[in-house]
């Protein structure tokens, strides 16, 4: 596998130099960056007219990722060649949100194949349910086939994020791309690093994302209760408040949930994912040193999981409330990842508004909130 990276700042002249990517030859390109810079569609149309034929895919983001750490209102290009692999890139757009479940179905429908070792997905980041999402492209692939990715960020404003597909810069775009053949090399670990605190309160009242009721009373007043100060700041200020989903025993079901708004009328929290009707949620708060512990973990959950013969390709998403509690320690996430990984591995990525990846201990694709989320990329040799 050979790999090249342009990034390109908001400043820099739009015409892009994409000389040494026509070069590379390369069968996939990641587009990852600010939604200013992809909204247009200018460098888009570059895209596709300097390289005609190359499947592209990503989507604009809340931060741009590489191996330079963090960075603000850039684009990054990343293009893949495989000598062993094969790639399929399929795309639909999703609506709203009673339409999530189907679109993924159409993506899984898509990328079925026998040599499928693993799909990677970005779609919108707000008005879908990404729960729903993943469950109608394993009703598709299988359980058995690892799926990872994220969903677009604006930059924090939850207005509008865009997704990059083969059919443009689409606002309701979903894009998937599938790794095909023996040669695949691929790893995925997820981890949050956040702290519980306050007492585990029974879900009395939900419908897919939507939390109504905790222990008897009106989520929101619930919620905002424990914010304190920090609730005349909702729904942004419940990037730093998620909660921790327990199981009907109140063991740890391993996922966290990202508050993204509310309903003052109704007194409802609108979530980022499916909550367990039958569960119970508890508060979290972090601290640096604690995501930054998460983004090592999640690290060293993918080199469990690859052979690694070659160099290969991280992508990180991590979710937009984690670059909230870090500030201007952001980078530290990235460099805990690639001190586990390896600075000679490629880095792209971008900050999300969810993540999505196996479980670690089942393997079941889930969305993630809050969380360090890592797709290894590499290519082995094949007999």
């Amino acid at each position: 596998m050979k790999l090249h990276q342009i990034k390109i700042s908001k400043k820099d002249n739009k015409t892009l130099d994409l000389s040494k990517l026509i070069q590379l030859q390369p069968q996939l390109i990641l587009v990852f960056g600010s939604k200013s810079m992809l909204a247009d569609g200018e460098i888009y149309r570059q895209l596709v007219h300097q390289l005609p034929g190359v499947w592209l895919a990503g989507c604009s983001t809340a931060g741009e990722i590489t191996n330079d750490g963090v960075s603000d209102d850039t684009l990054v290009l990343t293009g893949l060649h495989f000598e062993q692999i094969t790639v399929r890139v399929a795309s639909t757009e999703v609506q709203n949100l009673e339409e999530s479940r189907e679109a993924g179905r159409a993506i899984g429908h898509i990328l079925q194949g026998e040599d499928l070792k693993g799909v990677c997905v970005f779609g919108p980041g707000i008005q879908i349910n990404g729960s729903e999402i993943i469950a109608g492209m394993v009703e598709k692939l299988g359980a058995d086939i690892p799926i990872s990715g994220g969903l677009a960020g604006d930059s924090g404003a939850f207005v509008e994020t865009v997704t990059v597909t083969p059919g443009g810069v689409l606002p309701r775009g979903l894009v998937a791309f599938g790794l095909y053949g023996n040669g695949v090399d691929i790893g995925y670990g997820s981890f949050g690093g956040w702290i519980p605190f306050g007492p585990a309160r029974k879900v009395t009242r939900c419908q897919g994302n939507i939390l109504f009721e905790l222990d008897g009373g009106p989520a929101l007043a619930i919620y905002r209760n424990y914010l304190g100060d920090y609730s005349k700041d909702l729904p942004a200020s419940g990037l730093l408040f998620p909660f921790e989903m327990l199981n009907s025993d109140q063991s740890n079901a391993g996922l966290i949930r990202t508050i993204l708004g509310i309903d003052d009328q109704v007194g409802s929290l609108t979530l980022a994912g499916d909550i367990n009707p039958d569960g119970y949620l508890r508060l979290m708060h972090a601290n640096i040193d604690g995501l930054v512990d998460g983004a090592e973990a999640a690290a060293h959950a993918v080199l469990e999981r690859i052979t690694r013969e070659q160099t290969g390709l991280s992508i990180l998403v991590s979710c937009v409330g984690r670059k909230l509690v870090m500030g201007d320690n952001i980078d530290e996430e990235v460099d805990a990842v690639l001190d586990v990984l390896g600075k000679e591995n490629m880095v792209t990525g971008f900050y999300s508004y969810g993540e999505i990846s196996p479980q670690a201990s089942s393997g079941e694709c889930k969305l993630h909130n809050q969380t360090m989320t890592i797709l290894w990329i590499g290519e082995k040799s094949v007999p």
